[in-house]
Formats: structure tokens, C-alpha cells, sequence
């Protein structure tokens, strides 16, 4: 028998992927306009990095349930995350100067 806690855990767990597959899809909408306007250039690697934690918290998800477990690649995932959300603030601290053109 599921307890109120596995509930509310599962529930919160399906809600997780559903948001995540919504952002995935709203940042691949949005990667076109960021290639089409300069001073959108920082969203590009943003946007990798929406894409990317959005696979993480499928993965974690599937990790929950049982399904797929490899404990190395939440971390990679993660790390490259922060790599392109570092190049997202280099680029527009680089715009912001002027710097990028």
C-alpha cells in the first residue's frame, strides 16, 4: 500500500518532467529568434543549458521510478550546464560593453 508521502512524491515527480518537456519545447522555439538578433546572442548557450537541465530532470525522474539508473550522468549533465550558463554570462556581459558586434 502507497503511502500519502509515495503520492504526493510521484505526483511531483510526474509534474517535474511534464514542466521540463515544456520548457524543452519553449526553449527550442525560442532558439531561432536568439539566432536572428545580436543582442539575443547570449540566449544560445542559455538555451542548451534550458535543454540540458530539462534532460537531467527527465533522467532524475526515470532514476525515481527505477527505470534508468547511471549515477555518472546527472553529474556530467550538470556540469555542462553550468559550462553553457557561464558562456551565456560571458557573452552578454560582452554585449553589454559593446564588445560583440
Amino acid at each position: 500500500m502507497l503511502t500519502i508521502y509515495d503520492w504526493v512524491y510521484g505526483i511531483t515527480t510526474f509534474s517535474v518532467v511534464f514542466l521540463s518537456i515544456i520548457a524543452g519545447l519553449i526553449a527550442l522555439s525560442m532558439f531561432t529568434a536568439a539566432s536572428q538578433r545580436k543582442y539575443l546572442a547570449a540566449w544560445k548557450p542559455l538555451l542548451i543549458a534550458l535543454l540540458l537541465f530539462a534532460a537531467e530532470e527527465i533522467i532524475g525522474a526515470l532514476k525515481i521510478f527505477g527505470v534508468y539508473s547511471n549515477p555518472w550522468i546527472t553529474h556530467v549533465l550538470v556540469s555542462f550546464v553550468l559550462v553553457f550558463f557561464i558562456a551565456a554570462l560571458i557573452r552578454q556581459i560582452d554585449i553589454t560593453r559593446g564588445c560583440h558586434e
